[in-house]
Order: C-alpha cells, then sequence, then structure tokens
C-alpha cells in the first residue's frame, strides 16, 4: 500500500486536502520527523470499530467457557465485597 504522510504544518495548512486523501486510505502525519497520527476516514474507523468488538466478543465468550465469570456475576461479587 502506497502510504501518503503529511506533515503537521501541511496537515494544517492543506486540512481539506488531507480529508480527501483519507477518504481513499489512511494518512499518515509527522511531526518533528516522526509519525504521530493517522487520519482515517469513517468508513475505515467504523470497520476497525467492529474488528475491536469482535476481537472482546470472542474473547469474553472464551473466558465465560473455561469458568470465568460473567459481568452480572462479576458486579454480584464486587458488591459483596464492597458492602461487607
Amino acid at each position: 500500500m502506497n502510504q501518503i504522510t503529511f506533515t503537521a504544518k501541511e496537515a494544517k495548512n492543506n486540512f481539506g486536502r488531507l480529508l480527501d486523501e483519507a477518504r481513499r486510505s489512511p494518512v499518515a502525519i509527522n511531526k518533528n520527523g516522526r509519525k504521530v497520527a493517522f487520519v482515517v476516514s469513517y468508513e475505515d474507523f467504523s470497520q476497525f470499530e467492529g474488528m475491536v468488538d469482535s476481537y472482546w466478543g470472542k474473547k469474553a465468550k472464551t473466558a465465560i467457557k473455561k469458568g470465568y465469570l460473567t459481568v452480572a456475576e462479576s458486579k454480584k461479587f464486587v458488591d459483596s465485597i464492597l458492602n461487607a
């Protein structure tokens, strides 16, 4: 993938162009020669959020199968300790 990079100053001075580029692919923002941020389209961010939610959902299901407490059970346990 051919990554587009803006300096922080370029991003500030060409914000409209930055947004147009980000709609096509993620744009790296460099400050003092180091990558400090990425600008991504709303669609890419939504897809990323979905992947993260799916990942943690699978982790939670695996934990429950292994005998870890569910959210409700955890809350009940913590409440019992705090109210003891």
